[in-house]
């Protein structure tokens, strides 16, 4: 007999949770340049303009990312919930996922090293990866 595992559910949960806590620094960065008068309310109205600085603009685009391929990241974990065949090694590759994309954002956000970063997004990736073709093993 098939058993649902909430299990799988805890690293969407975690993952939502990250992207939330990214929009406080978007805020942040615009309220600070826009004090600084680097930035005016016209630089947001299509997206943000060129004028803005990097800065500025960096933890937008970090948030922007954890809208982007993790959507794939909530996909499988739903099926596999619906599915009930979430196995504990899917959950430890769902929470490995989770916990690569917090190193990305932390990078990201912090120091900004592009080749750390490129390896946690990549890293990231391949998790994701592995854990669809599993799914894809248990699900078919």
């Amino acid at each position: 007999m098939k058993v649902k595992n909430p299990a799988i559910l805890y690293p969407v949960f975690g993952l939502a949770a990250l992207t939330v806590s990214i929009l406080p620094f978007i805020l942040r960065a615009r309220i600070a340049a826009s004090v600084k008068r680097e930035v005016t309310p016209a630089d947001f109205r299509y997206g943000e303009s060129a004028r803005v600085p990097g800065h500025v603009s960096l933890p937008n685009r970090n948030y922007m990312n954890l809208l982007e391929l993790p959507v794939l990241f909530y996909v499988i974990c739903a099926l596999l919930y619906a599915a009930e065949a979430a196995t504990p090694l899917l959950v430890q590759l769902a929470w490995a996922y989770v916990g690569l994309r917090a190193a990305h954002s932390l990078i990201h956000l912090s120091y900004n090293n592009v080749l750390h970063r490129l390896a946690a997004f990549a890293a990231s990736n391949v998790v994701l990866v592995l854990l669809w073709v599993m799914a894809g093993t248990v699900l078919l």
